[in-house]
């Protein structure tokens, strides 16, 4: 089993597709939580040039609450990681974390089916990137 599923950007600049992927992610009832800028650590910490790589922290509050409620440690799985890159050849990539792949390690029949649902929610936001 994968622990993402991704997809080419088409026609998109690097800002463009992480407004796209913002307000994807938005439709389907997230907020951005945290935004790292992974090129611009790198650089600052390392001095080390890397590609255009960002990770936005995706949340769905409502089942956030309801997965916390159900197991109080899953915080540590949260928030739904999405990852913006270019590669060397120009394109844009963004890939989402599949939640049902993180829940597997955890033995709570709720929280496999919140993750269930999330995972449907991030497989259309996937399919409405390009």
């Amino acid at each position: 089993m994968s622990y993402y599923f991704n997809t080419i950007l088409n026609g998109k600049d690097f800002d463009a597709a992480i407004e796209k992927v913002t307000n994807e992610l938005k439709k389907e009832g997230f907020g951005i939580l945290s935004e790292i800028d992974v090129s611009a650590a790198f650089k600052n910490k390392l001095n080390v040039d890397f590609r255009k790589y960002k990770i936005l922290g995706g949340c769905n509050p409502a089942y956030a609450y309801k997965a916390l409620q159900a197991e109080d440690k899953v915080g540590v799985y949260l928030p739904c990681n999405v990852v913006v890159e270019e590669h060397n050849n120009g394109e844009i990539e963004g890939s989402i974390v599949d939640p049902v792949s993180l829940m597997i390690s955890i033995k709570n029949d709720e929280l496999g089916t919140y993750a269930t649902e999330i995972q449907e929610k991030l497989k259309r936001v996937a399919a409405n990137l390009n």
